[in-house]
């Protein structure tokens, strides 16, 4: 694939699954400005003191600390050209100031506090109760108001806290800074019929996403705008590709090409970086002209976000995780063969980058969508022998997640086109606690809002952990 078919880069290429991969505008010559999710995360930074210090020295020179901490910075910023923007940089020795410090810090993305001096704990209090997402570096010596930090976090307050002599422990939050101000930036569309639209609402609360809700007579025109000629090019070009068709005509598999693009245009119409539609029951209803799972895979191959059957905590769970790892998520429907510790996930959507956009393409088979053989979707021959995660939103405060480890694809008639087979460490437990923490309300979910996980290649517990830390949702190891 070309460089101007993949729209990535030269420096996005580079960062890749390493670090942040701001989602990718469709038009490789749009400016930055008019991709907001894209861009370095603005930390603003504060130093925490008091009236006078007596930790860890009465005559200690606060200035003199506050430099040697600055070059720390500087050289942080150095490693990471484009990917993190410092601000601020006060020393703040009041509530009162930090009330007002706080005022102006509104365009930050995290806030990054250094403890100076012990008691600092009023400084905190007005940093946490804040709502800002915020990381305290607390180096050894500075003071004992880490103990309060800690008492935060259990909490659930949006805090994060580094204890350490290394500066370097801050290379690891890049990423998730970046993350962070994805998620902040980003806007989704989702596309239902009106009475069943997703509550959005939390969401945005706690991360800042924006969501809008075109109709399908909007998805329809954005469809009917896509000439046939090109879609035509882009249909034996998806064929070229494809290892095998095997159900789809070719007027079909145009249909869906033509979706594609008007996924890709819609989009840039709406200065958005994820779309989820209720694809099912919009085809079955015919206010679809055709499936969008192509056009999903290729969304999400971009590092942008294609998602099926308007799911919304599976979209939000793909934003997160994809945004720091460079890896696209797979939405699945899970089977269980406790018999050999397997849980195989299976869905008709699926990226075929699954171990980095930056990476090789899997191979793939276009086949009709499962659910009633028509339209077109994608058999994607899964790799294995690497970790997995397995995530998923519970609501914008709580993440289900899970790790197992990828064997590869799974070629059966039964299912979901795609399938990945993985080994977990014990399915019968996984089976046995399954969605528990979904069904604590007065109400059942629905069977998608228990059944749906999304598998990430590779092993993001920890960077997962970190965020919730820093955005304030709690983290539930299923199993």
């Amino acid at each position: 694939m070309s460089a101007a078919k993949f729209f990535l880069t030269r420096r996005q290429l580079v960062l890749g699954s390493a670090g942040f991969v701001g989602s990718l505008w469709l038009n490789a010559g749009e400016p930055e400005a008019a991709k907001p999710w894209v861009g370095p995360a603005t930390v603003r930074k504060v130093y925490l003191a008091g009236a006078r210090a007596g930790w860890p020295r009465p005559d200690v020179d606060l200035n003199q600390d506050v430099a040697a901490i600055e070059a720390r910075l500087a050289e942080l910023e150095r490693r990471y050209p484009g990917r993190i923007r410092f601000t601020g940089g006060e020393l703040i020795r009041s509530a009162q100031q930090m009330s007002q410090w706080m005022e102006k810090a509104g365009e930050a993305d995290v806030v990054l506090a250094f403890n100076m001096i012990t008691i600092i704990l009023p400084l905190l209090r007005v940093l946490v109760d804040s709502g800002k997402p915020a990381l305290m570096f607390a180096v050894p010596y500075a003071g004992h108001d880490w103990t309060h930090a800690a008492a935060y976090m259990q909490k659930g307050k949006k805090l994060e806290l580094i204890a350490s002599s290394d500066f370097t422990d801050l290379d690891a939050y890049v990423p998730l800074f970046g993350a962070i101000h994805h998620l902040r930036h980003s806007k989704v569309l989702l596309v239902s019929p009106p009475a069943a639209r997703p509550k959005a609402e939390g969401y945005t609360e706690q991360f800042g996403t924006a969501f809008s809700y075109p109709s399908y007579l909007d998805l329809k025109a954005a469809y009917d705008a896509v000439g046939l000629e090109t879609a035509r090019k882009l249909a034996e070009e998806f064929v070229r590709g494809a290892t095998k068709v095997v159900e789809p005509s070719r007027e079909e598999i145009v249909d869906s090409l033509r979706m594609s693009v008007a996924l890709h245009n819609l989009l840039n119409q709406e200065k958005a970086n994820a779309i989820a539609i209720d694809c099912l029951g919009g085809f079955g209803r015919k206010e679809l002209p055709a499936y969008p799972c192509i056009g999903f895979s290729k969304l999400n191959d971009a590092g942008l976000y294609g998602v099926c059957e308007c799911d919304l905590d599976s979209a939000m769970t793909q934003l997160l995780i994809t945004s720091f790892s460079g890896r696209p998520g797979f939405i699945s429907d899970p089977v269980f063969d406790t018999s050999r510790n397997e849980v195989i996930h299976a869905h008709c959507v699926s990226a075929t980058r699954l171990q980095g956009i930056a990476g090789a393409a899997s191979p793939y088979l276009v086949r009709s969508h499962l659910e009633d053989h028509k339209g077109v979707s994608m058999q994607v021959l899964a790799p294995g022998g690497e970790p997995v995660t397995v995530a998923r939103f519970a609501g914008p405060g709580k993440f289900l997640l899970s790790t197992g480890e990828a064997l590869g694809n799974v070629d059966d008639e039964r299912g979901c086109r795609t399938k990945i087979r993985t080994r977990v460490k014990d399915a019968r437990k996984l089976l046995q606690g399954w969605s528990a923490a979904l069904t604590t309300g007065p109400a059942m979910p629905g069977t998608r809002d228990l059944l749906h996980r999304v598998v990430f290649y590779g092993d993001h517990t920890q960077q997962v952990e970190r965020l919730g830390r820093l955005t304030g949702f709690q983290v539930v190891h299923e199993a």
